[in-house]
């Protein structure tokens, strides 16, 4: 039984909520950036919300090696433990992205979310999409994958069945009655399943897979283009320090929720912060863009591709002057050649 009772609403919480809101809101109209833009927003999102949740958890890889090790997923053959973890949060990441509204919120589909995540890990072949069966208590890593100490103690195995199927039934419950601000069961949600940790490992991975399928379900629609697991893994000793404070009281009468609300709430803000300043610059980008590359990129997005013939009918500029606006828009990353000399064309990056 969780005693959400105890929750206090503070003008912090307030402020933040109503500004992750508004930004909700306004994501709407923001929506109309360009689908390539939009594609590489994501894509650069995906890179770090992937390199960053697994180093958290102690791995080495870089974002830029995170970025090769992606564009070679069709391999399916990893040699390293780091890489391995990459590849299933990659996948389960794309999964959650693709079909958020075929996925229903049950411990059955909670289960095949962490199987998909652990998919290429070998050593955790024999647990994958089973909660655990021993103790794991949760341990923090300094910079360099060394264990600095325990940061809590975990549900017993005995226990966890139980305690996920309350958790899972509650916030099932909750989002029908919708007494509470989404935000706000996201939040409880997540410091209740980190408490429990209810799989043997990759329980802090899936737990933030899971903050973003909630998020998207519950219309947060921007929260493919910017990484929330960034913003935590640069407060990471803040992280750790708001899910003990809070994860020790969960069990009581009266848990103390704010610390783990409050450093939920700021991540969530600082996600959106760093999003509107990315898409502010492209913003200025659109407006400095002369009117002859606009026409261009509108024609390549109606149709998915522009040859110099399609840029001089659609124009009537000259070859010479489109020579000059296809190159700026190749150089700059907005359309990808193909093809060379007359045959040439252009598509969207």
């Amino acid at each position: 039984m969780l005693h959400i009772e105890s929750l206090q609403i503070t003008p912090e919480v307030l402020r933040l909520i109503a500004q992750i809101d508004e930004f909700k809101g306004a994501w709407r109209a923001l929506g109309t950036l360009a689908p390539d833009r939009l594609s590489a927003l994501r894509r650069v999102a995906t890179i770090e919300s992937i390199g960053s949740s697994t180093r958290i958890e102690g791995s080495k890889l870089s974002d830029r090696e995170v970025e090769k090790l992606l564009s070679n997923l069709e391999i399916k053959s990893f040699e390293t433990r780091d890489e391995q973890e990459v590849a299933g949060y990659a996948e389960l990441m794309d999964l959650v992205f693709s079909s958020w509204r075929d996925i229903p919120f049950n411990e059955n589909h909670i289960k095949q979310l962490h199987q998909t995540l652990l998919r290429y890990s070998e050593k955790d072949e024999r647990h994958r999409g089973q909660y655990k069966t021993n103790s794991n208590s949760v341990a923090a890593f300094d910079e360099n994958g060394i264990q600095i100490g325990i940061v809590f103690e975990t549900a017993t195995p005995f226990d966890t069945p139980r305690l996920m199927a309350e958790l899972v039934e509650w916030i099932g419950q909750e989002r029908d009655k919708a007494r509470f601000h989404p935000l706000l069961l996201i939040s409880i949600f997540v410091v209740v399943f980190l408490e429990i940790h209810p799989f043997q490992d990759g329980n802090g991975r899936l737990s933030r897979v899971l903050t973003t399928l909630l998020l998207i379900q519950a219309g947060y629609a921007y929260v493919p283009y910017s990484s929330l697991e960034s913003v935590i893994e640069v407060n990471k000793e803040a992280y750790y320090l708001a899910l003990r404070q809070t994860q020790g009281t969960i069990r009581s009468d009266l848990p103390n929720w704010q610390p783990w609300l409050v450093f939920f709430l700021r991540s969530l803000a600082e996600q959106v912060r760093r999003l509107e300043k990315k898409v502010e610059r492209e913003r200025i980008v659109l407006a400095a863009m002369p009117e002859l590359s606009l026409q261009i990129m509108e024609f390549a997005r109606e149709h998915g591709r522009i040859t110099m013939a399609d840029a001089i009918r659609l124009t009537g500029a000259s070859r010479n002057t489109l020579k000059q606006h296809f190159r700026n828009l190749n150089e700059r990353g907005s359309l990808n050649q193909r093809g060379a000399g007359r045959g040439a064309w252009y598509e969207l990056q």
